[in-house]
């Protein structure tokens, strides 16, 4: 059956990605306290670097296990305002994690934000889809520069009002919840306002008929993706989980310091993520694949044996590189199973999340065994991987008819 994804035009339409882009900001920033008030919640509950890794673990875990079904029935019966519904549950979260009395609420907590991130996503990126005017890395690079620069967000908050006003503090950014949800709802209205008002001849599709590859070479490229997608994800997951441990540890800078170090890391994945869906528009996705894992191996292999400059340097020059790809991947896997935005949409995000969470609770467990220095030795083989990238069948984004 063919499963037509509609566009509201020939253009982008750009205050709907900007604004969908502005929810995606404020819901990623609400995740990434997550691990930022790590080094506070580590001395408040005297807690260990596999509890650490178990509240990563536990966060997404629960971001990863709903999303690929929200996607799969979105993909037949569209609820937009889901994602009021998933930006209630973070809102709960927060305040969860702003007032926890032991570890167990904390894990409960997390769990709460995971699960509203696992709802907004498949309907947002489904959203920004439509929007693309069939420029599908264009769009998902705005909507993914969002997400980046909420995530690095988290440690520059942490630094200069988590940490020197406490845990409860938490509950400020609740403000940030109730603000998207407002944004939500007007995303809503305009985009079945636009859809409405665009004449029936004059509304774009993308040409989505059928898979343009064999049932066999499709399951095999979503297996290479997915393996692209688990070293990328184990890799950054290290930084996301325990980068500021491995500064105090190595360089022995202060807790601010570090979390300044941290958005540094966090905020290069913006620009990255926009320029990987700009260049994959241009040249092809798989192009972009290859390099964006492959390409930050040299400087991988390098990180555990330089100063505290290096160590700055590199680890911008590595997110920059490693965060061009995810929307590549995405785009990739929906121009093999077309008609299923949500279905994959939900599904990457949801393996993103999964991924980080187990690779965070294995690295927390050898951290404490064998130290965070050795485990960044051991990271830094896993982009690796990249070369996998080989294997992946030529395939160039659907363009508007």
């Amino acid at each position: 059956m063919t499963i037509a994804s509609p566009t509201l035009s020939h253009r982008a339409v750009m205050p709907v990605l900007v604004a969908l882009s502005v929810t995606h900001l404020l819901n990623d920033t609400i995740q990434s306290l997550i691990p930022a008030v790590y080094p506070v919640i580590k001395n408040a509950y005297n807690l260990d670097f596999g509890q650490i890794g178990l509240i990563t673990l536990t966060f997404q875990v629960a971001a990863s296990l709903f999303q690929p079904l929200v996607g799969y029935y979105t993909d037949r019966r569209s609820m937009p305002y889901s994602m009021v519904v998933g930006m209630t549950f973070s809102l709960v979260g927060l305040l969860g994690l702003a007032y926890a009395s032991s570890f167990g609420h904390l894990l409960v907590a997390a769990g709460c934000v995971g699960i509203g991130s696992s709802i907004f996503h498949p309907e947002a990126t489904r959203m920004a889809r439509n929007a693309s005017g069939g420029q599908q890395g264009l769009a998902q690079g705005i909507f993914q520069v969002g997400g980046q620069t909420g995530s690095a967000i988290g440690p520059l908050l942490a630094a200069y009002i988590i940490v020197p006003k406490g845990q409860t503090s938490l509950a400020w950014f609740s403000v940030l919840a109730l603000l998207a949800i407002m944004m939500m709802v007007w995303i809503v209205q305009r985009q079945a306002r636009d859809l409405a008002a665009a004449p029936a001849g004059g509304k774009a599709r993308m040409a989505v008929d059928k898979p343009r590859h064999t049932r066999a070479r499709i399951i095999g490229a979503m297996a290479i993706l997915v393996v692209l997608l688990f070293s990328k994800n184990a890799y950054t997951s290290s930084f996301a989980s325990f980068y500021t441990f491995y500064l105090i540890e190595r360089f022995g800078v202060s807790v601010q310091a570090s979390q300044l170090m941290l958005f540094v890391f966090l905020a290069s994945a913006a620009v990255g993520a926009l320029a990987g869906g700009i260049i994959g528009d241009r040249i092809g996705r798989h192009r972009v694949i290859w390099f964006s894992i492959l390409g930050a191996l040299p400087f991988a292999l390098a990180l555990p044996y330089v100063n505290l400059f290096w160590t700055g340097v590199l680890t911008v020059v590595i997110n920059l590189i490693m965060s061009s790809a995810f929307a590549s991947i995405m785009i990739y896997a929906m121009d093999l199973v077309p008609g299923r935005i949500g279905l994959i949409g939900g599904l990457f995000y949801g393996l993103s999340f999964g991924m980080g969470g187990i690779a965070a609770a294995l690295l927390g467990e050898a951290a404490d065994h064998v130290g965070i220095d050795t485990v960044y030795r051991l990271c830094s083989f896993l982009p690796a991987f990249g070369l996998l990238a080989w294997f992946l069948p030529k395939s160039e984004p659907a363009r508007p008819r």
